[in-house]
């Protein structure tokens, strides 16, 4: 089979690599489409694991063969696949710190080498931990494209429902990218008031259309003030840290009133450092926190707003590209054009 292997400093290459075995309890999926994700290009870009390894983990397509002992799938099921599952048993999962749980952490999909996900190949292998909680059937008439977006709504689901808006609320969600956007139609569920900002017109456009009270240029000299201006001088009741850009994290401080909570969601490199007042923390009880990856807890939620319609995700899909293409893919997800957003790689297409 072709699949996109890192090879380092940096580069993925499309080769010719093993289509992989499987074992008992394990499946076999046939990749039809699969989002590029910000946490794998930072990855790719910053060289955060060793080489090789193909990444790709907002994966849908077709089981293409089921090993013994699986039930419940069967060749031809149309699927979506989390390639973590946690242990449900250990200290971190009984506190529901899911991402915390050292199975969770050890990748369950592959496409050859040490498992990094591998939806970025024509086919993946599905280990058996994963086969019996983390894979969702997809419903007739949902597309593929559609279907890849479980699992990053899971992961933005998670964070709202940790932050917990309420209708009172005004919501301030730092950058509009395929994320923001997520998280600005999750938002709007609650009632909340939102103001979004993103340096693209075009994403403040759609913040716009999907919900956002206002949209503003992160750039704009008079933002603070105009954030002031909207909650009666006090600053936001919550902000959601939806990119990754020096000092994002020191602005969402300013533009927080006391006793707020900020909601850290990209900050995902080791290489990112914050700087932010102790005394705007300290004595403007404000909490500062992260959410990370998935939650279990919420497949079926997540798989119901994708499946169902509730989000309307696909009005995201900007670029669709077959898998020899992936590096024009990843060049534009990292450097993006003024109205290009969720880029998704078709493996089974070859311009």
């Amino acid at each position: 089979m072709r699949a996109a292997v890192y090879t380092g400093d940096s580069t993925v290459s499309v080769e010719s690599v093993p289509t992989p075995a499987i074992g008992p309890g394990e499946l076999l999926i046939r990749v039809e489409a699969c989002g590029i994700c910000h946490t794998d290009l930072k990855k790719i870009e910053y060289n955060l694991l060793t080489p090789p390894r193909i990444f790709g983990h907002e994966t849908a397509g077709v089981i293409a063969a089921a090993g013994r002992d699986v039930r419940g799938f069967s060749v031809g099921d149309r699927v979506i696949v989390f390639h973590h599952i946690p242990c449900l048993e250990c200290f971190y999962c009984r506190h529901k710190l899911f991402a915390q749980c050292a199975v969770y952490k050890k990748v369950g999909v592959t496409a050859g080498y040490e498992p990094a996900g591998g939806g970025f190949s024509q086919y993946v292998r599905v280990m058996d931990w994963i086969v019996h909680r983390g894979v969702e059937k997809i419903p007739d008439g949902v597309s593929f494209d559609r279907a890849c977006f479980v699992e990053p709504v899971n992961t933005c689901l998670k964070g709202v429902i940790q932050l917990n808006p309420q209708p009172e609320d005004v919501v301030v969600i730092l950058g509009q990218g395929p994320i923001g956007l997520l998280f600005t139609m999750l938002v709007k569920r609650s009632g909340a008031t939102m103001i979004g900002s993103d340096a693209m017109p075009h994403r403040r456009e759609l913040a716009a259309r999907f919900g956002a009270a206002a949209a503003f240029d992160p750039r704009d000299p008079n933002l603070l003030s105009r954030i002031m201006e909207m909650t009666g001088g006090r600053g936001a009741d919550l902000v959601i840290v939806a990119a990754s850009a020096p000092g994002i994290v020191e602005q969402a401080v300013s533009y927080s009133r006391p006793g707020s909570r900020i909601l850290l969601f990209a900050q995902t490199s080791h290489q990112e450092r914050i700087e932010v007042s102790g005394a705007d923390v300290c004595m403007g009880e404000r909490v500062i926190f992260g959410s990370y990856s998935a939650s279990v807890d919420l497949q079926k939620d997540s798989a119901d707003l994708v499946f169902s319609g509730a989000l309307p995700v696909e009005d995201l899909v900007s670029h669709r590209f077959a898998l020899n293409e992936i590096r024009l893919g990843i060049s534009l997800a990292l450097h993006p054009e003024p109205k290009s957003l969720k880029i998704i790689v078709q493996p089974q297409r070859w311009s």
